[in-house]
């Protein structure tokens, strides 16, 4: 019969760490894909009114924002109080409103252009003059699809 020895004093073996780098840079890529970034910054106060009846966009890549409001605490040197229009990531005048629009037509799918929407997202303290002058500019980029962004109503 043969004989069994236990091999005693060996240390086990060690970890091997070769494919960790591997691991990490998957995790990364993975993260670095997953993570959506902040399309604009706010630079614009923005108190939204509250409304009952509010339905959701479906298409958020079919939406354009327009924001409007007073400019936040940073901003209010270089633009003063008056309300002031924020198209993407700057100022802008309400003149610039057309190219904005043309723009984003450009980036979307052609048989999807129809159903591209306008989203107003003003504040509750901008008089309706500002407002009027936005929509006649929509108007003459052809853009007859807009949406009042509002909050919820809280039911006391």
């Amino acid at each position: 019969m043969g004989k069994f020895t236990k091999k005693r004093g060996k240390a086990n073996p060690e970890v091997s760490t070769a494919s960790l780098p591997d691991i990490i840079f998957m995790l990364l890529f993975f993260f670095m894909v997953v993570t959506v970034l902040r399309d604009s910054e706010l630079k614009v106060a923005n108190n939204l009114p509250s409304a009952s009846e509010l339905t959701k966009l479906e298409k958020k890549s079919l939406v354009n924002h327009l924001l409007v409001g007073k400019p936040v605490e940073k901003y209010q040197a270089t633009y003063g109080t008056k309300p002031q229009l924020q198209l993407g990531d700057k100022f802008a005048d309400i003149k610039d409103i057309p190219l904005f629009i043309e723009k984003h037509r450009t980036s979307v799918n052609e048989k999807e252009i129809p159903q591209i929407i306008s989203s107003l997202k003003i504040d509750g303290d901008v008089t309706m003059g500002f407002i009027t002058d936005i929509k006649t500019q929509l108007r003459k980029a052809g853009q007859l699809k807009v949406n009042y962004s509002a909050k919820p109503k809280t039911v006391k």
